[in-house]
């Protein structure tokens, strides 16, 4: 996602990986197996055969991602959404933890996520239209991911996007 800066570099995106640190902590504390998460690049995709977003990590990383998606005890079907608004109205940038949580496992990862509503408005329709925002992580060097999906995209926007993304 290209917006004249990386946005995994930018001081908000590394307070945003702190507070996911901190909030795995808190998971760690009450017994979970939390996985935080580094994303190097985040990137808004609509296609036919994928929609939401793409959210590329280190392949060490993705490989504990993915034993873990694959474990017959765990089955992911609940998430936390912690949506940071903008600090200003005309901002275009937004920031998201997404925490997809398997209760029964006491399981979580912890997903940081940082998209500019300009480049991402056709995801953000689809998905709204759909009711499923897909967070797609992917190795590095890989054409694989592994899907979390979102039954309600609004936790990821300011309402007024909503509305006039819904109605207009």
């Amino acid at each position: 996602m290209n917006d004249g800066r990386n946005p995994t570099t930018t001081p908000d995106w590394e307070e945003l990986v702190a507070d996911a640190g901190e909030i795995a902590a808190e998971y760690r504390e009450n017994g979970w197996d939390a996985v935080v998460l580094e994303p190097i690049d985040v990137t808004p995709v609509d296609r036919t055969d994928r929609s939401g977003l793409d959210v590329t990590i280190a392949e060490s990383a993705y490989d504990r991602v993915a034993n873990l998606v694959g474990s017959e005890d765990v089955s992911f079907g609940d998430a936390e959404v912690y949506y940071r608004p903008p600090e200003a109205e005309d901002e275009d940038r937004r920031f998201a933890l997404v925490v997809e949580r398997d209760e029964r496992s006491k399981s979580a990862v912890l997903v940081p996520v940082t998209y500019a509503l300009s480049a991402s408005r056709e995801v953000f329709e689809r998905a709204l239209h759909d009711e499923d925002l897909q967070i797609h992580v992917r190795p590095e060097a890989a054409d694989e991911w592994i899907v979390f999906s979102h039954d309600d995209p609004s936790l990821f926007l300011e309402e007024s996007d909503v509305r006039e993304w819904t109605d207009g």
